[in-house]
């Protein structure tokens, strides 16, 4: 790696021993790339505590829905091929979906989280997550609370089969294979970047552990009026749901699961080469990393901003994050992607991975004088 970087380096090793040796964490990665190559990698701590397996740079990690960035890049590789359009009427190729007036809803829609189904039943379950018909068939029965467009929604759970199944009604082929052939293959990075997980790469996963994630569920389910309906009680995006075979094993496109450096070198190859890979045009990323949507979000309440299927931040960037704490960001303008991945799941720590993002990004801004 570039020498230029030695101190920056350094000074994320400081800080994630010190979350690991304090207690603060179990194991945690940070992974950065810059112009296409990689300037940070470093990994702390334990895979799991139970057996003290160490969490190397290649331990795959559940990272919630940072895995709607593997998602919505698996869509805009596809675009860059011609293959798909974000304009797309999802029933035009999901003729089913049409039911109850949803025959406006495009792609676009889904992606940017505007299209008028965030909700789940209140009984669906794990098992009802491993059967990809079953959900896309409660989809397809579904009826809109509102009109596509019309306001902000976050599809926790639903924006992976919306997406999903449009992916796989125009290629014929699983998304979590998709990403494999289109995505990881190219980027070398088919076992560390994942949507549904091979059977045999299981024991390699990252165990995950709660440390706080539950309680915030908890109490989001009693404050949030709108919570439940987009998180049911038996499927809430939490260590539990994350730490279950059959969900992990199955395309559940919403979430994913990943290594930092694989992740980090995904989004490096949105914005330009990475050993010779490129998955999109300059003009595609302008187009997906800009606002798209902007508004008051249904379930939190709050002021949300997405691309296209990616959130975008006032700071510059576009990517994804995690309940419980994972991230992957990309900055076009810096050229620069940083991942940072735990799988001790927190709630109220004052979010460490979110602190090591802002340290990447402000040491590699005030050295390229931006």
């Amino acid at each position: 790696m570039d020498g230029r970087w030695d101190g920056l380096r350094a000074e994320v090793r400081a800080t994630i021993d010190d979350l690991v040796t304090s207690g603060r964490e179990a194991g945690v990665q940070v992974a950065a790339y810059l112009d296409g190559a990689p300037i940070v990698e470093a990994q702390a701590g334990p895979a799991d505590t139970t057996t003290g397996r160490p969490l190397t740079a290649d331990t795959p990690v559940h990272a919630v829905s940072t895995g709607k960035g593997l998602t919505a890049t698996v869509v805009h590789t596809l675009a860059e091929h011609g293959r798909l359009d974000y304009d797309l009427r999802i029933a035009d190729v999901w003729p089913e979906f049409a039911r109850h007036g949803k025959d406006g809803v495009t792609l676009r829609h889904a992606l940017t989280h505007t299209a008028g189904l965030p909700a789940l039943p209140a009984d669906v379950t794990p098992a009802d997550f491993a059967d990809w018909g079953r959900m896309c068939g409660l989809l397809a029965d579904a009826e809109p609370l509102w009109a596509p467009g019309e306001r902000l929604a976050y599809h926790a759970w639903t924006w992976g089969w919306l997406v999903g199944e449009a992916v796989r009604r125009v290629t014929g082929k699983p998304v979590s294979q998709v990403l494999a052939e289109e995505v990881a293959g190219p980027l070398g990075v088919t076992r560390e970047l994942f949507l549904g997980v091979p059977e045999a790469d299981l024991p390699r996963l990252a165990r995950l552990e709660d440390a706080g994630l539950s309680a915030l569920m908890t109490y989001a389910s009693a404050n949030l009026p709108n919570f439940d309906a987009v998180a049911p009680p038996h499927v809430r995006p939490d260590a539990t749901t994350g730490s279950r075979p059959e969900v992990l094993r199955a395309d559940v496109p919403a979430v994913g699961t990943m290594s930092a450096r694989a992740v980090a070198r995904m989004y490096a190859a949105l914005l330009g080469p990475v050993d010779g890979v490129r998955l999109i045009s300059p003009d595609r990323l302008a187009e997906v990393s800009a606002v798209a949507v902007r508004g008051e979000d249904w379930v939190f309440g709050a002021e949300v901003t997405f691309g296209l299927g990616y959130a975008v931040e006032a700071d510059g960037s576009f990517g994804t994050a995690g309940s419980g704490g994972s991230l992957a960001f990309a900055y076009p303008d810096l050229g620069l992607t940083v991942a940072a991945l735990r799988n001790r799941l927190g709630a109220g720590d004052g979010d460490p991975m979110e602190r090591l993002r802002v340290l990447v990004r402000d040491r590699v801004a005030a050295e390229l004088g931006r």
